[in-house]
């Protein structure tokens, strides 16, 4: 199988790589089958079972930056930014 699959593949290999590849393909399929035994149905009770509300930060009322210091950069200085129009 594994030389029908190089020939496919228009892979050359010795007979010393021929019966390493087939051991190596041999325990790829043998993991893939325990992979294949894995219960993964889907249980939404556990899904969430890593957040805890009580670990989010409280949310605390923090002052403003001032509109002055936030406007300094912008090229228009009556009190907004200007955006180029989008949409015509």
């Amino acid at each position: 199988m594994v030389k029908y699959l190089a020939e496919l593949g228009k892979l050359e290999f010795t007979d010393e790589e021929l019966k390493k590849a087939s051991e190596d393909m041999t325990s790829i399929i043998e993991l893939m089958d325990t992979v294949k035994e894995i219960d993964v149905t889907y249980d939404p009770i556990l899904d969430n079972k890593n957040v805890y509300l009580n670990d989010l930060r409280t949310d605390e009322k923090a002052e403003s930056l001032e509109t002055s210091k936030i406007l300094q950069n912008a090229q228009n200085q009556q009190n907004c930014f200007v955006v180029p129009k989008v949409v015509e």
